[in-house]
């Protein structure tokens, strides 16, 4: 189902509107922090311009559904699959 989003090149053709779908497409972002590891607001802006233009839709996405905590603007991944 992801690879519908996902271009050959790993950007988003488009953020789902499907809250499923974009449960699916959250995580895969989620992957890209690091646990136990806090970003700066610009950091995590620049890490997501990579995968689509709407970075803050990503990172207010990522914020709302729990794959992530801001406070300060810092922000911490607090969700998402985690790999053992």
């Amino acid at each position: 189902m992801l690879s519908n989003f996902l271009g050959a090149d790993g950007r988003l053709r488009t953020i789902p509107s499907k809250h499923s779908k974009l449960m699916v497409v959250l995580d895969h972002l989620a992957q890209e922090f690091e646990p136990g590891r806090t970003y700066p607001e610009a950091e995590v802006n620049e890490m997501l311009q990579r995968f689509h233009p709407d970075y803050a839709a990503l990172r207010r996405y990522l914020v709302e559904n729990g794959f992530m905590t801001r406070e300060d603007s810092v922000y911490w991944r607090s969700g998402g699959t985690f790999e053992v």
